[in-house]
């Protein structure tokens, strides 16, 4: 707990009260598989993959879009093979006749393509919305870059401003998990299932607990002082909060333009 309760009130320390800002809400419904930016930002993520790669593919409906056109290409000649983040990835992969091979075989993957909840000023991201963050991370972290596709509604001012961050616990702690996510100001609520009658169970088999934030993190500091204090707490696997983790993130408008964000140390 000695990890815990330090992380904690230097998370306590970087609170404030001047956050906020409300969220522009477009006209079109956004995130669709029919949405133009969708489609314009996975158009462009094809363009960063070459021959022979393998490539980390990532969750939710923009990912979705990314490997149905991954797939196109693959038919076209284009060789490629993929590792998916999740079983609903692993069914579209397989479905658009994308091999999928275990992570590890030949060393680290080329990059991973996946979508985001909230992105940053700085690229910092939150994901997780979709339940499969765990997964996530790890083929993140295997890969040698990690390509975020979203529509413009995802970009944030600062982390939590669209809503909840979620963390994935053992169902053992999720007691004590609680507990100390409260402790840290946060409001953490049992994720349930689509039928909303039983707790939603990760691929891992766990909880995820959606915590509500009094206030969108400032900076990269007060975010890595939240992610430190939630991961001191037992039985807490993993969080939301991906930092640093994105070399390139593309923004879709409406219109069909695409936007890339880079990172400094990043070419093209």
């Amino acid at each position: 707990m000695g990890g815990a309760i330090e992380c904690g009130l230097s998370w306590e320390r970087r609170r404030r009260d001047d956050a906020g800002g409300g969220v522009t809400r477009p006209a079109y419904t956004p995130g669709g598989s029919d949405d133009p930016s969708i489609h314009a930002v996975a158009a462009k993520a094809i363009e960063f993959i070459t021959d022979g790669a393998r490539v980390g593919l990532g969750s939710g409906r923009a990912a979705s879009v990314f490997i149905a056109r991954l797939g196109v290409r693959r038919r076209e000649g284009l060789r490629v093979s993929g590792v998916p983040t999740s079983r609903a990835a692993a069914d579209q992969a397989y479905k658009a006749g994308i091999p999928l091979v275990e992570l590890g075989i030949g060393g680290p993957l080329d990059l991973t393509v996946d979508g985001a909840d909230e992105v940053a000023p700085n690229l910092d991201l939150v994901k997780g919305w979709g339940g499969a963050l765990v997964r996530e991370r790890i083929v993140a972290a295997a890969s040698i870059s990690q390509v975020i596709i979203v529509g413009e509604e995802k970009l944030v001012r600062a982390l939590g401003q669209r809503g909840r961050v979620p963390v994935e616990v053992i169902p053992l702690a999720e007691w004590l998990a609680t507990r100390e996510l409260k402790s840290l100001g946060l409001r953490p609520t049992l994720r349930m299932d689509a039928g909303g009658s039983r707790p939603y169970i990760t691929e891992n088999q766990n909880l995820i607990l959606d915590c509500a934030l009094p206030e969108p993190l400032r900076d990269r500091n007060e975010a890595r002082g939240l992610e430190c204090a939630m991961l001191a707490i037992a039985g807490v696997v993993d969080t939301g909060l991906f930092l640093g983790t994105a070399d390139r993130v593309l923004v879709g408008h409406p219109d069909g333009r695409v936007n890339m964000l880079s990172r400094p140390h990043t070419s093209k």
